[in-house]
């Protein structure tokens, strides 16, 4: 347990809040609403957006299969009378179980408004820009279409775990019902495994937590004796650090961050030394906020909106992972904005301080990324929470509104610096409807429906 200044400090002039301001804070963000569309509230004309949305999707705007009512009458502020978006919006999910066309089919369905799939950021998407992957044997681990997601982010030759399986069918053990009746040698060798990559959290846990250990500790050959040797082991990539998410269960749910939790654990137990992880990504990960922003600007782009997007607004209901990482791309932006010229650096600091997990964009990733993104532009990113998921302000306020700290249990992943600072977020609202109004009133934004484009 960490005794950490609450995380609700930058709503009221940085004033910190208990329970009764919250409760005005949300009642007043509830009551705020945008003027009508196509009016203008006071006379300003309709604007040009200078902004773009990054949404969440689960506890934001469904939990589990369920819509959360306020998302559809969000979102039909967020279109003009021919269904086109008056607002770049990007949709920004730790989800990695499924192809982002599925993703945005899902979406379509749920809000209304068509959706493509150049509007959604999965975990697994930045993946596409390590190139230096892709010609590789790479591991796969996690649930849905593997084989085809691996195939559409560019890895030639992806092998699961259930091919893993199969070739070494006596790695897998614990169940004694799915263990060989007869022992035979593997028919055919599989290529050395030179990567693993994590896309989400697996079905069957000890199978998969098993074999990646076995990976790891052959150096990729697994039908080999495991050799301690084998350290630096083969390159991890992970997507989605979430250690929880919240379907429809009154409580949050584990996430593939709780995965990980277990699979770090073991490998230390059983070596004594720390997985390494070549890239994390999905949020909190800057590299993740990047990729968002660069297809804002593309979304802008298609729309002939001249004016260059300055705020990015992500609105998430996870304090660990939305608001955490919407705030950490603010201070990397904030940076380059202050040393223009220079190259960013993105930095992950581990969570004791001791030493630091730095990821260089120019020499952890493939120099092309750059070439594909382009530069950051956008000036900040504002994180507006939600209490419609994981986060219940019923619970993260301390009780007695004198107590100017409380106790606080980091969710975020190991190889991120807990700074209480970066789970505060700007504005706090009931639901996603309230932060539309929030924001389009914070934009002085008068959306005109009749406009297709500016």
């Amino acid at each position: 347990m960490r005794r950490v200044l609450p995380p609700l400090r930058r709503w009221l002039g940085g004033r910190p809040a208990g329970p009764t301001g919250l409760r005005r804070l949300c009642s007043a963000a509830a009551g705020l609403a945008a003027p009508p569309p196509g009016e203008s509230g006071g006379g300003t004309k309709p604007n040009i957006p200078t902004f773009g949305f990054l949404f969440d999707i689960d506890g934001v705007l469904v939990r589990g299969k369920t819509p959360i009512p306020a998302a559809k009458k969000a979102f039909q502020k967020l279109v003009n009378s021919q269904g086109q978006l008056l607002v770049p919006v990007v949709f920004v999910t730790n989800a990695g179980n499924c192809l982002r066309q599925k993703k945005a089919d899902q979406l379509s369905h749920i809000l209304g408004v068509p959706i493509s799939q150049d509007q959604v950021v999965m975990s697994h998407s930045p993946l596409r820009m390590f190139k230096r992957y892709h010609d590789k044997c790479v591991l796969v681990s996690g649930q849905g279409p593997l084989l085809d997601i691996a195939k559409y982010l560019g890895f030639c030759q992806p092998v699961t775990i259930d091919i893993l399986r199969e070739t070494y069918p006596l790695l897998d053990m614990v169940d004694h019902d799915r263990r060989p009746k007869v022992l035979h040698l593997p028919a055919v060798e599989l290529p050395k495994i030179e990567a693993v990559v994590l896309f989400g959290e697996p079905v069957r846990w000890e199978t998969n937590l098993q074999l990646i250990i076995d990976v790891l500790l052959t150096g990729g050959c697994p039908g080999k004796p495991h050799h301690q040797a084998s350290y630096p082991h083969i390159p991890v990539l992970a997507c989605n650090m979430d250690l929880m998410w919240m379907a429809e269960a009154q409580s949050p749910r584990f996430g593939h961050g709780t995965f990980m939790v277990c699979l770090e654990n073991i490998y230390k137990k059983i070596t004594g030394k720390e997985l390494k992880y070549e890239a994390l990504m999905g949020k909190p990960s800057e590299l993740t906020y990047h990729y968002a922003e660069y297809l804002i600007r593309m979304q802008a782009a298609q729309r002939h909106w001249k004016k260059p997007i300055h705020t990015l607004y992500a609105i998430g209901d996870n304090l660990m992972t939305d608001i955490y990482g919407a705030n950490l791309y603010n201070c990397y932006l904030e940076e380059k904005n202050s040393r223009k010229g220079s190259k960013g650096r993105i930095q992950a600091k581990v969570a004791a301080g001791t030493r630091s997990a730095t990821i260089s964009q120019d020499d952890e990733i493939d120099h092309t990324w750059q070439n594909e993104l382009a530069p950051a532009t956008a000036t900040n990113c504002r994180s507006v929470l939600v209490c419609t998921g994981v986060y219940n302000p019923h619970t993260e306020v301390p009780s007695d509104t004198r107590e100017s700290i409380t106790e606080t249990v980091f969710h975020g992943h190991r190889d991120f610096r807990f700074d209480p600072a970066l789970v505060e977020p700007d504005h706090i609202v009931p639901d996603v409807d309230a932060a539309v109004d929030l924001i389009y009133q914070l934009e002085n934004f008068a959306p005109n429906q009749d406009t297709r484009t500016f």
